[in-house]
């Protein structure tokens, strides 16, 4: 065979190649690795399925799957989450796990959370336990540093600024292991805390949760919750390892 022709036939066996070795994992799926240490999917990516109203037996009508992500496009009319929406939380319950998410916020000064622990006996879910807060930074110069982004909101503020602007992916992962809490944001670690502990009690006496009963005895088992706050929020790559004990 001719070098000329050789050459061409390695290029075309090395391109043909190439869409293989560049191949990424897909949004919304669980990798042989991810399966084998026990990671369990909470989004498809397709459906809402495992997923429900706070106190509802169905999904509210804010919350939509577009284009592989799970968006809360607008707040659902009289519901009682913090945006006058409706909080949505997992069907199951867990006790010690780890929370991995993508979330980004799509419209400026966007501001919403994640309910780490949310038991379902109060009038809203961020009433009943820690709140991994999601916020656009850059919107609310001078806010309160327990209120940024990454933070256990109006409790403990994050080591840093680790957030991604507007419209940019953000990847959450949260270490829930009995009282002990690890919030992580873009692989960088943010904070930790001790539910219950003397620490807590007194952030918890200074703040806006002093009189809510799940604040003084936080449960344990109970659901991820996703705000429903203000403005259009995304989420993708839902996953959850329970730690074994």
């Amino acid at each position: 065979m001719p070098t000329r022709v050789k050459t061409m036939a390695l290029v075309s066996m090395l391109l043909a190649a190439a869409p293989a070795a560049d191949r990424r994992q897909e949004h919304n799926t669980l990798t042989d690795a991810e399966k084998r240490a026990g990671w369990r999917l909470l989004f498809n990516g397709k459906t809402t399925s495992g997923w429900r109203g706070y106190k509802m037996d169905k999904m509210p009508p804010g919350w939509k799957v577009i284009d592989g992500a799970l968006v809360r496009v607008s707040g659902g009319a009289g519901g009682k989450g913090a945006g006058g929406g409706d909080d949505i939380i997992t069907v199951d319950e867990f006790a010690d796990f780890e929370l991995v998410l993508d979330w980004r916020i799509m419209d400026k000064a966007g501001n919403s959370g994640v309910i780490l622990r949310a038991a379902e006996d109060a009038v809203t879910s961020w009433h009943t336990g820690p709140e991994y807060q999601l916020l656009d930074n850059a919107a609310y110069p001078g806010r309160s540093v327990k209120e940024l982004a990454g933070a256990c909101y109006d409790l403990y503020a994050p080591a840093k600024d680790a957030s991604r602007p507007q419209g940019q992916w953000n990847a959450l992962r949260v270490v829930a292991d009995g009282r002990h809490i690890e919030h992580w944001l873009n692989g960088t670690k943010l904070l930790e805390y001790e539910l219950g502990s003397d620490d807590w009690k007194a952030r918890v006496a200074q703040s806006k949760f002093k009189d809510m009963k799940h604040f003084q005895d936080p449960p344990l088992k109970v659901h991820v919750c996703l705000q429903d706050h203000t403005e259009r929020l995304e989420f993708r790559d839902i996953k959850i390892r329970p730690i074994g004990k």
